[in-house]
């Protein structure tokens, strides 16, 4: 589309303000009014009013022979009036239609590209635009660098092409966004990173990037709503994933902190427990308290899914501490009613559990030396003697027992 823009240059406008945003949504309902032979706007409302207006001074005079001059100044200042008006709609449509690109279009074809010399050109530099504007370099440079951004994709001419005061076709204003940046932050590392982030979740970078740079506001936002507080903590669980360093001083912020070190531990243990329920279900196997690993019952199964069909069903944000309580004591009384049910099962379990004390006894008393102490007298406690020799005699009395039961006696 070729968009006729009123030369004088735009207000001011602050330098966080983007043009094109909050576009209406019945934008498609909005023609350039054109100029019909009788040099009114084609379907202008004003004009007609204008067009009857006369009409009626004109009848009166006729009439009178008399027209009285108030009357002539009020019909003088109406018609100015509306030719502001009807400018004003023109204008209103071209942005409509162009948004950000009719703004663009008066840096292109105004500033002078860079290795242009000041004579070479009747265009002016973006420090002399920005003075006349009112507004700032940087702002008009990042009309600029949307514009030049764009020339290279082919979708507009090329500063070179353009002369002061030429229009040309400009894009759909629903490109607009994807050239223009408009805070200067974005420029940086930082900010491409959030831009590019921004645009994988679908959503403009100039919301992100305003975000990012006001950190108070975040946490203002997250302290007083729990919905914001949900997605801020949804996003920090992702970057987890991520950042290794972040994992660290989360963790560190945790231990630090009684109530939260409380709550890990209270979730550590509900997901623990149905983990083992969910083993049962999904493997078919269940763990003996002594340790060994049996087949579960089709009863003991059935039961564990119905336990953990109730967890599954739960919201995201419901505690899951009682239902994982609840289904952990079931499973595990039926997983002791089986053991009981069964002789060779039970003997077997019986069997597990002492060896895995035994174990356990003599790891520890294998790490109970005096390998590395120079004077026993240093250390000695008669307690200490007394234990071992009571320790003795209780390996002593299993020896014994074991020595009976072995076969051949």
């Amino acid at each position: 589309m070729t968009v006729e823009i009123a030369q004088p240059a735009p207000a001011a406008q602050s330098a966080d303000e983007t043009p094109g945003e909050g576009t209406p949504a019945d934008e498609a309902f909005w023609e350039e009014p054109g100029a019909p032979d009788g040099g009114g706007p084609a379907g202008s409302a004003h004009g007609i009013v204008a067009q009857a207006t006369a009409t009626d001074v004109v009848t009166q005079s006729a009439a009178t022979d008399v027209v009285p001059e108030s009357t002539s100044n009020d019909v003088v200042a109406q018609s100015a009036a509306t030719d502001v008006v009807a400018q004003d709609a023109r204008d209103f449509g071209a942005y409509v239609r162009a948004g950000g690109w009719a703004f663009a279009l008066k840096v292109a074809r105004s500033v002078r590209p860079g290795g242009e010399a000041a004579g070479e050109t009747a265009k002016i530099s973006a420090k002399e635009f920005a003075e006349l504007a009112g507004c700032s370099p940087e702002r008009v440079m990042r009309y600029y660098k949307a514009w030049d951004k764009a020339a290279d994709d082919g979708l507009v001419p090329y500063f070179e092409a353009l002369a002061p005061g030429q229009d040309v076709e400009l894009p759909d204003s629903d490109v607009w966004h994807s050239y223009y940046i408009s805070r200067s932050s974005a420029a940086s590392d930082r900010g491409t990173a959030i831009a590019a982030a921004a645009e994988a979740e679908g959503i403009r970078p100039t919301k992100a990037l305003e975000v990012a740079e006001n950190p108070t506001a975040l946490r203002a936002a997250i302290l007083a709503d729990p919905s914001t507080a949900k997605a801020a903590r949804a996003a920090l669980l992702d970057r987890l994933k991520e950042d290794p360093s972040l994992q660290t001083e989360l963790a560190r912020d945790i231990a630090r902190t009684d109530d939260l070190k409380k709550a890990v531990a209270t979730e550590t243990q509900a997901a623990s427990r149905i983990g083992y329920v969910r083993q049962i279900v999904e493997n078919g196997q269940v763990k003996t308290p002594a340790g060994q690993t049996i087949d579960a019952p089709a009863e003991l199964r059935a039961e564990a899914e119905r336990h953990l069909s109730l967890i599954d069903e739960l919201d995201e944000d419901e505690d899951t501490g009682e239902w994982a309580t609840d289904a952990y004591d079931t499973v595990k009384d039926l997983v002791a009613q089986t053991v009981q049910a069964n002789p060779e099962l039970r003997l077997q379990e019986r069997r597990t559990k002492f060896y895995s004390s035994l174990q356990k006894a003599t790891k520890v008393f294998e790490e109970l030396t005096f390998d590395d102490v120079d004077d026993l007298d240093t250390i000695y406690e008669d307690d200490m003697l007394q234990r071992l020799e009571e320790l003795q005699q209780a390996v002593g009395m299993c020896i014994t027992a074991l020595r009976k039961a072995a076969p051949g006696n």
